[in-house]
């Protein structure tokens, strides 16, 4: 599995995460939610994944990795999230903040640059589901409208995806590696955020019930249907670990996915640690410098 590189510049940006761990380890963590509406979200969310076996087997899925009633208590998402490309030689470093409800996410950025030699930064990010900002406004990578959410998106499944608006589609058992896992692909309704033609096919193993893998698509600032054909990406999900009773994978690696259904060329990995599903979300950090860059949707000006 490729690694990070190691450059001069990491220990100021290790210093820096030591710096952040240590501010956090002092907040007060996020108030408790109402027990009725956990309930409330925890049966409606059961009845949307009730509908057909495939929304059953990520049922199963999520109860494996903690269950609704523990992902709809916890307030809050927060790690540092790592990620990688190397045809796009990049890499990027944030701590991000995520509303679980509102899907509300600011990310602190501390490294940025080319695939084997990123470069601390003081900068910042959000995403308020319409508007996307990033200051300092001459920083160009990462792009908050499509890493604002998407890094909290890949860690938080299989949990996000019982929200509304998702469709499940049972597969046929697949080999990986050995080993034989049960499939479902998971596609959006029309006008479900702004990449409806994502897709996530999930590796559920047959006795752990754990996320092992998925294959995703990415139709971001592409002007394809919900469910279209596109290019896969095979993620593996690894170093699974239990945080405040939802338990997540810490280390990713993603691999072409040959129309011969072959695991293909190395393309992209990604690390999480830091992880907390308690720490308090401060609205303040949602608002922009007045000198923030924003962000257009895809095909806008």
């Amino acid at each position: 599995m490729p690694r990070p590189v190691k450059s001069a510049s990491w220990p100021l940006a290790t210093a820096a995460v030591l710096a952040f761990g240590l501010l956090w380890a002092c907040e007060a963590p996020a108030p408790d939610p109402d027990v009725d509406d956990v309930q409330r979200q925890v049966q409606e969310a059961r009845e949307r994944l009730q509908v057909n076996e495939g929304g059953q087997l990520v049922l199963r899925a999520i109860e494996a990795h903690g269950g609704l009633e523990a992902w709809y208590r916890a307030p809050t998402s927060s790690y540092t999230w790592e990620y990688a490309n190397v045809g796009a030689d990049l890499r990027f470093k944030s701590f991000l903040v995520a509303d679980n409800r509102s899907r509300e996410v600011y990310h602190d950025l501390l490294l940025t640059g080319s695939w084997d030699d990123p470069d601390p930064v003081d900068a910042r990010f959000a995403w308020d589901g319409e508007e996307a900002w990033i200051h300092p406004p001459e920083i160009e990578q990462p792009n908050p409208r499509f890493w604002g959410i998407s890094g909290y998106y890949f860690q938080q499944i299989p949990f996000v995806l019982a929200d509304p608006g998702v469709n499940y589609e049972l597969l046929p058992d697949e080999e990986l590696d050995g080993t034989t896992y049960q499939m479902v692909r998971c596609y959006f309704d029309a006008g479900v955020g702004e990449s409806p033609g994502d897709s996530y096919t999930l590796y559920v193993h047959p006795e752990t019930g754990r996320v092992e893998a998925i294959r995703y698509t990415v139709s971001y600032g592409r002007d394809v249907p919900p469910g279209a054909d596109l290019p896969e990406t095979l993620f593996y999900y690894d170093d699974h670990m239990t945080v405040d009773g939802l338990t997540t994978a810490t280390s990713y690696r993603g691999y072409e996915f040959t129309q011969a259904g072959a695991r293909g060329e190395f393309r992209n990995e990604a690390f999480a640690d830091s992880i907390s599903f308690q720490r308090p979300f401060d609205p303040a950090r949602m608002e922009p410098p007045d000198d923030a860059r924003y962000v257009p949707p895809p095909g806008s000006r």
